[in-house]
């Protein structure tokens, strides 16, 4: 089976090539390696996968339009994995044009690729940040998601609209991942994780924004991953039960499925720290800050669509997953007692 990753440099991308070449598939992976945060881990990423045989990279944007429309003529991909995208929160308060471009423009060049060639399924990431504003937990698929507080959210809303009408309009089977707070080995350096990792071992004074009163459902990289092949093995097709006169926003009369992916067990932020503390063997010392814009209280994610649909649900405890986080970035960056 031919693969297409997009953002496969990025660190959820990384982790779901690796992870396809060893089931046997062919993968070819593309990124633009943009300099949002260190090119240099990016191409360490990369790096993990050049031995693979079945793995090739290309650099490409995805709002390179040509680019896009040969290398789906060339390459005649099965799947699609679209994990490439201008992420962060606060980051599109001041940079909106970013999220647009590569959020809209560029998921909108893939889903006129698996349009026009046929795709079998295009699985694509979206984000626990669409419930925005919902206090209503645990977030399910079937809420709605009409409220975001940040521009990033409402670009991944919009991703899931698009890839919607994607489906009704040309059958093209489409399953939507909003991924709940990942982390782990080889994560993204402007992530919680890695910023309160790096300023412990620096002895430097950590952000604890809302005053430490926020609560996330952590969820580690591997079990992102297995959701992630499980979803691609299980093609949807158009729900018989689906009700137009009541429409569940998760299902749909076209080949479209919507699932969240999170390790179901919210953490309060506090004990997030103190666990990370006990992994690098050292105390933080913490600045209380206030609310930032664009930020939600608290995530919570029902998995029980997911639970039904593929027979996974996330469970690495804090406690390993973050264990296993440390020992990568001391060992990554050459920090340790």
């Amino acid at each position: 089976m031919r693969v297409l990753v997009t953002g496969a440099a990025g660190f959820i991308g990384m982790h779901v090539a690796r992870r396809l070449v060893d089931d046997g598939a062919e993968v070819v992976g593309i990124d633009n390696l943009s300099d949002y945060y260190d090119v240099g881990l990016k191409r360490d990423r990369l790096a993990q996968l050049e031995p693979y045989e079945g793995f090739r990279f290309l650099e490409l944007d995805l709002t390179d339009r040509t680019g896009m429309e040969e290398l789906f003529e060339d390459n005649g991909f099965q799947r699609v994995v679209n994990l490439a995208a201008q992420p962060g929160v606060r980051y599109s308060l001041d940079h909106p044009h970013a999220y647009l471009e590569s959020n809209l423009i560029g998921f909108l060049n893939v889903l006129e690729g698996c349009r026009h060639h046929r795709v079998e399924h295009l699985v694509f990431a979206s984000s626990s940040s669409v419930y925005g504003s919902n206090t209503s937990m645990p977030f399910s698929v079937h809420h709605n998601v009409d409220h975001p507080v940040s521009l990033y959210a409402a670009t991944k809303k919009s991703g899931e609209l698009m890839a919607h009408t994607y489906s009704h309009l040309y059958r093209i089977p489409t399953t939507g991942l909003r991924f709940f707070t990942v982390y782990g080995p080889w994560g993204r350096p402007d992530m919680a994780p890695s910023l309160f990792a790096s300023a412990i071992l620096e002895g430097r004074p950590i952000d604890v924004f809302n005053h430490g009163k926020m609560q996330r459902d952590f969820t580690y990289i591997d079990d992102i991953v297995e959701g992630v092949m499980r979803v691609l093995d299980t093609i949807p097709e158009p729900d018989p039960e689906f009700d137009p006169s009541d429409p569940d926003a998760a299902t749909s009369s076209a080949p479209y499925r919507l699932y969240n992916i999170g390790n179901h067990v919210p953490v309060q932020l506090m004990t997030f720290i103190e666990t990370l503390e006990a992994a690098l063997g050292r105390p933080a010392e913490k600045n209380m800050l206030p609310m930032q814009p664009g930020d939600v209280v608290a995530t919570y994610a029902d998995i029980e669509a997911l639970q039904q649909a593929v027979g996974f649900s996330p469970d690495t405890p804090l406690e390993k997953g973050l264990a296993d986080f440390a020992a990568w970035f001391t060992d990554y960056y050459g920090r340790s007692d």
